[in-house]
């Protein structure tokens, strides 16, 4: 099946999770594909891989003549390269999703690791998904395949483009508030997943996180009550699928995570490193918890990169309640990803806000990463845990501690 036979397609921002999964199905499916990003990633080695050329650099001499152009929405309306009109990666992901029965996965949480789950069960039984995922996921060889079953993809929230999408089987993890610059409020936000549910017609089927319960048989590798609830979310859209919940339950025990997810980074002298994307107040909460019960009674240690400006001026003082469970914190400052600065917005008000409610915890500030990556390194001895947390580059911040602790 080559649905996008002829179809030449040139895509702004191609180095990112989303863009590269559509780039990759897409040219699998018959299209001719290439792009453009600001810098090399672990994506753009992907799409290497692929046979995908990326452009490092954004030039309207770039963009062949004729070539239909797909813009992430981190890209900004002024680019050159959307000067001659341009549709969003939303309006995209939507044509591939019509084009195969689809399971679309949405909420504010646990998007990646659920598709990611349910991507997993799909291969594992034999049933060839094609799968679009916000991360690369060791077990399957990347972000994204163009199997002939099952297509499994995300639904984004943040730009609005989740209401295009018409899938037989909707998940939704859960609901809350996370994009300010998006959404005024969380009332908004959940009129965009109702909205969403009801436009899906009496034929879809639709999964609801907090209607799912989790099994108590359910093993697991990957640790957390989120994780448990992900795989619950997982195992009831697969029995939506066509596959039996012993069936799912029994190859998810043996999955072992989307990268940065609580993803292992390395072990010296005595320490383990750890990497998380988390970047909400939830997030952050639900990945401390998890790297309690594997602490083994060692101290955690957290290097937190906020990450963009909006989000922690509304959230500063929930992101240090979440932080205060950690045995020390070091912030560094905000990673900016689509937003202008805003005066007076560091990742200093959480590091701030973090002292006030925990009087006595070391808690340190140092705006650039490999400054914070050396504080906690410094600060850490055998038996502690470290985690990088943060959505934004942190997970530089791994192989940095990793080497100051090697020495």
């Amino acid at each position: 099946m080559r649905p996008l036979v002829g179809r030449r397609l040139w895509l702004v921002g191609i180095g990112g999770a989303g863009m590269s999964a559509l780039a990759a199905v897409a040219k699998a499916w018959g299209a001719e594909v290439a792009g453009s990003d600001r810098a090399r990633s672990l994506y753009t080695e992907l799409l290497d891989a692929e046979g995908i050329p990326v452009t490092i650099g954004h030039s309207a001499r770039s963009v062949p003549a004729g070539w239909e152009v797909v813009a992430s929405s981190a890209i900004s309306p002024d680019n050159p390269e959307l000067a001659g009109g341009f549709r969003r990666r939303g309006d995209l992901l939507a044509e591939l999703v019509a084009l195969r029965p689809s399971i679309v996965v949405a909420g504010a949480h646990g998007k990646t690791t659920t598709a990611a789950m349910i991507a997993f069960a799909l291969d594992r039984l034999g049933l060839d998904p094609a799968f679009l995922v916000g991360g690369p996921v060791p077990q399957l060889g990347g972000n994204a395949r163009a199997g002939e079953g099952w297509l499994v993809a995300e639904g984004d929230e943040s730009d609005r483009s989740l209401e295009l999408l018409r899938p037989r089987i909707a998940v939704v993890t859960n609901v809350e508030l996370d994009h300010h610059a998006t959404f005024a409020s969380q009332a908004e936000v959940e009129e965009l997943f109702e909205r969403w549910l009801d436009s899906l017609g009496p034929g879809a089927v639709v999964i609801r996180g907090a209607d799912v319960e989790s099994p108590e048989s359910l093993e697991l590798a990957v640790p957390g009550e989120h994780n448990r609830r992900n795989a619950a979310c997982a195992v009831a859209a697969l029995a939506a699928a066509g596959v039996a919940p012993e069936d799912a339950a029994r190859v998810l025990a043996g999955f072992r995570g989307a990268g940065r997810r609580f993803e292992a980074r390395g072990e010296a002298g005595g320490v383990r490193v750890f990497d998380d994307y988390g970047h909400h107040p939830t997030e952050v909460a639900a990945t401390l918890a998890a790297a309690r019960t594997v602490a083994d009674g060692g101290r955690i240690l957290v290097l937190f990169q906020p990450h963009l400006f909006s989000r922690t001026r509304h959230l500063a003082r929930e992101l240090a309640v979440a932080l205060a469970a950690a045995d020390a914190a070091c912030l560094t400052d905000v990673y900016p990803a689509r937003e202008a600065p805003v005066p007076g917005v560091t990742g200093k008000l959480v590091a701030d806000r973090l002292a006030e409610l925990r009087p006595g915890m070391p808690v340190g500030w140092a705006p650039r990463l490999e400054d914070a990556a050396a504080l906690v390194a410094g600060q850490a001895r055998p038996g502690d845990l470290i985690l990088t947390v943060g959505a934004g580059d942190v997970d530089r911040a791994g192989p940095l501690v990793l080497e100051r602790l090697a020495r």
